[in-house]
């Protein structure tokens, strides 16, 4: 695994250009050396800048059967950032744009990995040798390649929004909040909570659903002002209570719906309310004994699966139930 290779790559008939001032390469090698030649870096990986999702087994598999189609099989280019690792050596003074790329070390590897993972699935079935296309930028430093792997995916395919949610944590302050909501393990969310949006049976709360509720629970209220960290504890105090008071309804999804993203909204809106009529502006905390007091009447809300709440359904529902509650807890 990493960057390194055990020996230098050297790739011919390579064409070098700029795109927007930036050094690129194009060219193509075999489905053996592509196969090596680059490395992802994971969303969790641990230097904080990793992106890529986990590689979905089904749609690597998908794309050896489309290869194994024959010469109808055509793709595009896989995106790669060589970070300054790959030199560019050309063949001669009179076309200085054409030559050889050496590689000294993996490239990242930005979009492609299903594809790649798919031609390794091929050539290891069939034996077959295929030429890859690949487009390589010289230099881009890590934020870059985020924000080109970020834009690629949104407005192309879709990585969908709460992998896009992590990816702005550092440049947008209710990503960053929801992203340490489900992060942290002081937070209630954090054994319920997914950061790329694939749900399980365990993990049914994304990281854009707690980008929502995030926003809705300081929506148009003095909390909006607040630090990015004054907000964090906020939220991890007022659904912490929740939890405490509802613990038997929070760890049980299959029974009750109060885990429930209807219900999660809900909750916010009910949160955005009350926190802010308790809220002690001198030291910038919410009164916490006020609010439990009325959080306890939360017991009195039938939050069962098999009860009124599943005739609701939306952000229509999740303001009707945050009327309830609202009515239940003056």
């Amino acid at each position: 695994m990493g960057d390194y290779l055990p020996s230098n790559i050297v790739i011919e008939n390579v064409l070098q250009f700029k795109m927007r001032g930036r050094v690129a390469y194009q060219g193509f090698v075999s489905s053996q050396v592509a196969i090596h030649f680059s490395h992802s870096k994971p969303y969790n990986h641990p230097s904080g800048k990793g992106y890529q999702r986990p590689i979905n087994k089904q749609r690597s598999k998908e794309f050896a059967n489309y290869l194994s189609k024959g010469e109808d099989s055509l793709f595009t280019p896989i995106l790669l950032n060589a970070a300054g690792n790959w030199e560019f050596h050309s063949y001669n003074k009179e076309r200085p744009l054409f030559g050889r790329l050496v590689a000294k070390k993996k490239a990242s590897l930005m979009d492609g990995q299903h594809r790649l993972a798919g031609i390794e699935e091929y050539v290891k079935k069939t034996d077959a040798t295929l030429n890859i296309p690949f487009l390589v930028f010289h230099y881009l430093d890590e934020d870059e390649e985020i924000k080109l792997f970020d834009i690629i995916n949104t407005k192309a395919k879709g990585i969908g929004t709460s992998l896009s949610r992590y990816l702005n944590r550092d440049n947008d302050d209710i990503s960053w909040i929801a992203t340490n909501l489900i992060l942290r393990p002081e937070s209630p969310f954090y054994s319920k909570g997914t950061l790329i949006g694939k749900r399980n049976k365990d993990k049914h709360i994304t990281l854009q659903n707690l980008y929502n509720l995030v926003s809705l629970l300081i929506k148009k209220s003095d909390l909006a002002d607040l630090s990015k960290e004054k907000i964090l504890s906020i939220t991890l105090f007022y659904f912490n209570a929740v939890r405490e008071i509802l613990s038997s309804e929070w760890e049980d999804v299959k029974s009750y719906r109060l885990t429930h993203i209807l219900s999660l909204n809900a909750l916010a809106i009910v949160g955005n309310e009350i926190i802010n009529k308790n809220f002690l502006h001198k030291s910038q905390q919410p009164d916490s004994s006020a609010i439990l007091a009325k959080l306890q009447k939360l017991n009195q809300i039938d939050w069962s699966s098999n009860g009124d709440l599943k005739y609701l359904k939306g952000a229509s529902g999740s303001k009707i139930l945050a009327q309830d509650i609202l009515n239940c807890i003056k």
